[in-house]
């Protein structure tokens, strides 16, 4: 299966006077459609690791290639572009708009894009809305909804403009055990559905070992990369 992200030899070094490697020439392929986990103390470089994948940040020397196409040559409205139409983000804090109902925040990406909300694009949300449970509370602000409730409005965003990747820091970090499952079944429901590629960062040992490969990455370095069949 074709590699839908590719790193080559990554360093990240804060600081000018004090230098700080943070990551240390990390090489790493990501097929397409794959369900994967990165876990790592906190501190190791994963949430670093992260930040540079989905292009929030930038490497101090290496190279990135989404869809074979090198980031580095990118100027930023194309950077912008490709994290609002290829790059979905569920984060830990679901950062939703408590101004705004659990539909309108789903809408926010089509928004951003500065497209209009057309009956198709309505009926997008609304399916979306569908998918991940929530057709009951869709007209309700974000603060009148359980955490479960926020985090799956927020996975139902991620997916507005169709990405080919999702990248979740923490999805589950604030969840109870039984909706972290949900959460968990959910993200493979998608992965599966629409073959999103998944890479979730996670603490959490049991949601790690149910996806199809686990990057632990230590000291800014990968320590461990299992694959299973």
């Amino acid at each position: 299966m074709a590699n839908i992200i590719e790193l080559k030899n990554i360093n990240k070094i804060y600081g000018t006077v004090v230098k700080t490697q943070v990551l240390h020439d990390v090489s790493l392929n990501i097929e397409t459609g794959s369900f994967n986990a990165i876990i790592g103390q906190s501190g190791s470089g994963k949430s670093t690791l992260l930040n540079i994948l989905g292009t929030l940040d930038q490497p101090t020397s290496g190279e990135i290639l989404i869809n074979g196409i090198p980031t580095s040559k990118m100027k930023v409205p194309q950077l912008a572009a490709l994290r609002n139409e290829t790059l979905g983000f569920i984060f830990q804090f679901h950062y939703l708009l408590p101004e705004f109902t659990a539909l309108e925040n789903v809408l926010m990406p089509v928004r951003i894009k500065g497209e209009k909300v057309t009956p198709e694009v309505l009926k997008k949300a609304h399916d979306l809305m569908d998918l991940v449970g929530l057709s009951k509370v869709k007209n309700n602000l974000a603060t009148q909804m359980s955490g479960g409730q926020q985090q799956r409005t927020a996975i139902a965003r991620s997916l507005m403009n169709d990405p080919k990747i999702i990248l979740a820091d923490e999805p589950t970090g604030n969840l109870d055990s039984d909706t972290t499952e949900q959460v968990y079944e959910l993200m493979r429901k998608i992965n599966k559905t629409f073959n999103t590629t998944f890479l979730i960062i996670t603490h959490d040992r049991k949601v790690a070992e149910k996806t199809d490969r686990i990057i632990e990455i230590k000291d800014g370095r990968i320590v461990l990369d299992v694959v299973k069949n």
